[in-house]
Parts: C-alpha cells; sequence; structure tokens
C-alpha cells in the first residue's frame, strides 16, 4: 500500500485547492442558515403578541450575517499552506430587533387596549416571513449539496492518491 504525502497542496494553475476549508465554509453557512430559520420561525409564532414581558407588542427579529475565517484544522492547514487567498466562512452577527412601528388596530375589548381602545400589535407580514423562511431552507439545501459535493471530491481525490 502507497503512502499518502499531503506535504504540498493539491494545485490548479498556481492556486491551492483546498477542499477542506470549503466544507468549513458550507458548516458555517449551515448554521447560520439555521439560526435564521428559527428566528423567522419566532416572528411567526409571535406574529399576534401584544404584550411582552419587556412590555409594548413583540418586536419583529431580523438576522445580521458577517464574514468570518472558517476554523482550520492542522491537516488543512497543511493542505493550504501555500493558498495566498484565505477563505472565510459566514456567521450570524446580532439579532436585531426591526424599527418598524406597531400596528394599531381599534378593538376596545381588548386586554391591551390603550385609552382610545387601540391595541398595538407586531408589525410582522406572514408571507414575507414565509419568503424569507423559503430562502433559509433553500441556501440550507444549498449548502449540504456543496457538502456532498466537496466530501465526493475528497473521496475520488484519496482513490486517485491511492
Amino acid at each position: 500500500m502507497r503512502s499518502i504525502r499531503f506535504s504540498q497542496p493539491l494545485m490548479k494553475g498556481n492556486k491551492a485547492m483546498n477542499l477542506f476549508g470549503v466544507l468549513d465554509i458550507s458548516a458555517s453557512a449551515l448554521a447560520a442558515e439555521r439560526e435564521r430559520a428559527e428566528v423567522v420561525a419566532s416572528n411567526m409564532a409571535n406574529a399576534e403578541t401584544t404584550r411582552t414581558p419587556a412590555g409594548g407588542p413583540y418586536k419583529r427579529q431580523l438576522v445580521v450575517f458577517r464574514t468570518e475565517r472558517p476554523r482550520r484544522s492542522r491537516f488543512a492547514d497543511v493542505i493550504a499552506q501555500l493558498d495566498s487567498t484565505r477563505a472565510r466562512g459566514v456567521k450570524v452577527e446580532s439579532v436585531v430587533a426591526d424599527k418598524a412601528d406597531a400596528i394599531r388596530r381599534y378593538e376596545p375589548g381588548h386586554p391591551d387596549a390603550d385609552a382610545q381602545g387601540y391595541v398595538s400589535y407586531p408589525d410582522i407580514n406572514p408571507a414575507e416571513e414565509m419568503v424569507d423562511l423559503m430562502g433559509a431552507a433553500q441556501a440550507y439545501q444549498l449548502n449540504v449539496a456543496a457538502v456532498q459535493a466537496t466530501k465526493s471530491m475528497i473521496s475520488e481525490t484519496v482513490q486517485i492518491l491511492t
């Protein structure tokens, strides 16, 4: 059996191909999109919440993404040691409250009605939230496909090298 040496990265032209970095990027995107889907689900569940522990109606939450350097294993560092461009991942930087004003509806019998009989509801459009959820689900599925394709490429590379 031949031993495989990974002292030099796989090269394409003058650029190193770091398949393990691709896995790191996809893994970070999967985590970010999962959190995005959870926030959207929370928005949908609280679309009619007129009173929160903080007071007032629920505020729609929005996810803010940012790029980050992926965590790298020592093996991946060896593979990509000559790569001058560093791949980046995605991370949820924060979850912020939407600044939109509450929607006021005239419901004088409601327990949360003000002196004029108006109740403040969150400014959450269920159709918009569903589109956002579908976008998160599709991005998640695309990243799963990228992970599967990368795993296949790694497997084929190992088979070629052995």
